[in-house]
């Protein structure tokens, strides 16, 4: 039984493809043979091997670059199967292809990177030879498996990195609104570094590099797919708003099912995708269009990231 024929629940909103659809979405899609111009790609879903498509991406187009790159461990994606190698063989595999994709940034660029327990080692020993490494975001992915003999892996690294000491960060755009707990007042009894307002007692906090406002994509999310490593469409506009300005260019060359493509979209950003997988490159062609329609991303609203389950 296909992803498409899975007998879901009524209420399950999973994004899904139908033959048609495929079709439709799959005649957008784009085959590098040849260097592009940035005007050619930018807008566009890349549906091809990384490693037969670098060479012919344009120099020095990125704004910021977003790499969700397999982790080190075997997993299997549509049929595809990436398989775990020691920590040397992780590094070769790395460098092999970021070596290569440094020269389609621009000077002073902004790249972050995803990495689990297993292969952030990896990923700071080859980022720290071409970038500026700046700071490790740690974020809690809270789905998943409990352990019996070790504990819950629940958590996640993402790299932030500069191409130079020139670059973008707007800590106003990221703040997060928390509920708050002991709500303090003046003498005058004021709230104290807080807001009452009708929507409850809440403070707007600076972000920090532990995320713990994430909710990883379920069936019943507007923005779920099949895609088994898929990122919330929050975790992207929490960078996207931070280390870009509108109409900047962001390139993930690891797109899986397009997060990044769709809430650069939503966020009056470009984007170019590099994805292998048809399915997954089609998924994203109709997620982009639904963008068209509905350009809310969950747990951002306002201006503000809510804290999770604050406000959905």
């Amino acid at each position: 039984m296909s992803d498409n024929e899975k007998k879901r629940a009524e209420r399950n909103r999973t994004i899904t493809l139908d033959d048609s659809e495929r079709n439709k979405y799959g005649a957008r899609l784009v085959k590098l043979t040849a260097k592009a111009k940035p005007e050619e790609i930018i807008d566009r879903t890349i549906n091809q091997d990384l490693f037969d498509a670098i060479d012919y991406l344009p120099d020095g187009f990125v704004d910021l670059l977003f790499v969700d790159p397999p982790y080190n461990l075997t997993k299997t994606f549509n049929g595809k199967t990436f398989n775990q190698m020691n920590n040397q063989q992780y590094i070769d595999w790395l460098d092999a292809w970021f070596s290569r994709i440094i020269r389609i940034l621009k000077p002073h660029s902004t790249v972050y990177i995803c990495g689990d327990w297993r292969s952030s080692h990896a990923i700071f020993e080859v980022a720290s030879k071409y970038l500026n490494v700046i700071n490790r975001i740690t974020w809690e992915r809270e789905k998943g498996r409990g352990a019996l003999a070790n504990w819950k892996n629940a958590s996640e690294d993402i790299w932030h990195c500069t191409k130079s000491g020139d670059y973008k960060f707007y800590v106003d755009r990221v703040k997060v609104k928390r509920k708050v707990i002991a709500p303090y007042r003046t003498e005058e009894g004021k709230p104290k570094d807080w807001d009452d307002g009708s929507d409850g007692k809440f403070r707007l906090t600076h972000p920090s590099n532990l995320w713990t406002d994430l909710t990883v994509p379920f069936w019943s999310m507007p923005e779920n797919t099949d895609h088994p490593t898929q990122k919330p469409e929050k975790l992207l506009a929490k960078i996207i708003l931070a280390s870009s300005d509108a109409n900047d260019v962001v390139f993930d060359p690891f797109s899986g099912a397009g997060t990044t493509s769709v809430v650069a979209k939503k966020l009056n950003r470009r984007y170019v995708a590099v994805e292998i997988d048809e399915a997954y490159c089609c998924l994203t062609e109709k997620r982009l269009e639904l963008a068209d329609r509905d350009t809310a991303i969950q747990g951002y609203s306002e201006g503000v990231f809510w804290d999770r389950n604050a406000k959905l």
